[in-house]
């Protein structure tokens, strides 16, 4: 299995090589040469496998340069400290199927690819002797989710910005209060997009790249989006086993990493099997509005919510949907990515129908985020975060009568403490993980929005 780039620049790499790279080396992002699928034979074999087991089938079908008896052991050791033992338990709750994504160490959905990344970066580099300078962007909870998973691993150092005051005060706690010495917080004066704009011009300038050896925790790495595709895969073959042969999904999105790895599932999996994605946005709508529109094309900044993990306008995994929209055309895509730097928008009204066979859309208001959350409690007794409220919402207003919803819980609702309040009128009881953070030790550096200023911390702080 070989991978290349969504722009056709970057000469067919590994596995393990992708991994590294993070982002490619022609700015696009990678992609399996070919998309693997499995017949009703094979998936009826994995109908009764525990998580652990299905992720190893899954995973080996895209990677080729690591012995399957060490993915296992990568596996396992991944998946070793989730406190639920079905890692991503599959739970009924009134007309809807809720898969919940925050049994891991962070309590967010993240934990279930970046438990792995950090490992594979770790197998890896102990492979080849070297050593990494993570670089990553996070709204929330990637940026918790990377760094426990890299936390005083060796040859590894990390870097994780943060727009300042624009994350859930617990969600900032869980970054700032892990204190291990290859460990650096950076809070950004400023927003999601722009952390993430320094990010991707960080890795742009290659030269700086390869000299500090810049490794990509976020869903611009293949191996978070491949992590992700299993737990859709898993959710399936729990829910097809009360009679269902078709599911739909509903997955608050901001970034499009996410329902991406649903559309990865979809393709693997016989047709059918998975009907639709429906993708949930907060206001900040880019994405819902694509879907309904056809138009590609950012709006007028960023709007604060009680879903901040969503607060994005620029979603970076979108360009890979694009290159299978444009049927695998490269030169295309590069096109459209350069007008894009250009106008902020991308015409492809041409494609709405097609567009809306893969995905239903809706965008859901703070008012019905919070109503969601009120309403789902009093009627079921079971407390939504606000992210996984947008979700559920969205399933609400666009479910079929002729299939399931599978809506994707993706963080413990006590991460979100006042939008829960607000819904349900008491505080929500913190479990363990998070009883102590406002009491330990915390280490941030506030920095303006400046990728010079960032390189020099860099620069200064990691690993050469």
């Amino acid at each position: 299995m070989k991978y290349i780039s969504t722009r056709g620049e970057t000469p067919p790499i590994g596995f393990k090589d992708a991994v590294m790279m993070g982002l490619a080396r022609d700015g696009g992002l990678l992609l399996p040469e070919s998309l693997p699928a499995v017949d009703r034979n094979t998936l009826n074999s994995w109908r009764n496998l525990p998580y652990q087991y299905l992720a190893l089938e899954i995973l080996t079908l895209f990677i080729d340069d690591i012995p399957r008896l060490d993915l296992d052991a990568l596996v396992e050791r991944s998946y070793r400290q989730f406190s639920h033992p079905q890692v991503t338990p599959v739970r009924r709750v009134g007309d809807l199927y809720i898969m919940e994504l925050f049994h891991g160490p962070t309590l967010a959905f993240k934990d279930i690819a970046l438990q792995l990344l950090g490992n594979l970066f770790e197998y890896i580099l102990t492979d080849s002797g070297s050593f990494m300078n993570i670089i990553g962007a996070t709204s929330g909870d990637t940026g918790s989710a990377a760094i426990y998973g890299v936390r005083g691993k060796k040859g590894i150092n990390i870097f994780i910005l943060h727009p300042e005051g624009r994350t859930s005060p617990i969600q900032a706690l869980q970054m700032t209060t892990v204190v291990e010495p290859n460990v650096f917080n950076i809070a950004v004066r400023g927003t999601f997009d722009d952390a993430q704009a320094i990010v991707k011009e960080i890795f742009g300038d290659l030269e700086f790249k390869d000299r500090y050896h810049l490794g990509a925790i976020n869903s611009i790495n293949w191996a978070r989006v491949l992590a992700q595709v299993v737990y859709y895969v898993y959710s399936y073959c729990k829910v097809w086993k009360t009679g269902a042969e078709s599911v739909d999904f509903s997955v608050p999105t901001g970034n499009f990493g996410d329902i991406f790895a649903g559309f990865i599932a979809k393709r693997l999996l016989p047709e059918g099997c998975i009907n639709r994605l429906i993708l949930a946005t907060n206001e900040n709508d880019i994405l819902a509005r694509f879907v309904r529109e056809g138009e590609y094309a950012t709006g007028g900044g960023v709007t604060p919510t009680f879903s901040p993990s969503m607060d994005i306008q620029i979603a970076s995994n979108f360009e890979r949907y694009l290159y299978y929209l444009r049927d695998e055309n490269s030169e295309q895509v590069r096109r459209d990515m350069a007008a894009f730097a250009r106008t902020g928008t991308i015409d492809l009204v041409q494609f709405k129908q097609r567009v809306q066979q893969d995905f239903a859309a809706r965008s859901v208001s703070e008012a019905e985020t919070i109503a969601t959350i009120a309403e789902v409690h009093a009627r079921e007794n079971y407390l939504l975060d606000p992210h996984t409220a947008v979700g559920v919402k969205a399933a609400m207003e666009l479910k079929s009568d002729e299939r399931p919803v599978i809506c994707l819980a993706t963080a413990h609702p006590a991460k979100f403490g006042a939008a829960v309040q607000k819904a349900i009128g008491r505080e929500v009881d913190l479990p363990p993980a998070l009883a102590d953070l406002t009491e330990r030790e915390s280490r941030c550096q506030v920095m303006d929005a400046d990728v010079d200023k960032i390189k020099e911390y860099v620069r200064l702080h990691g690993l050469s």
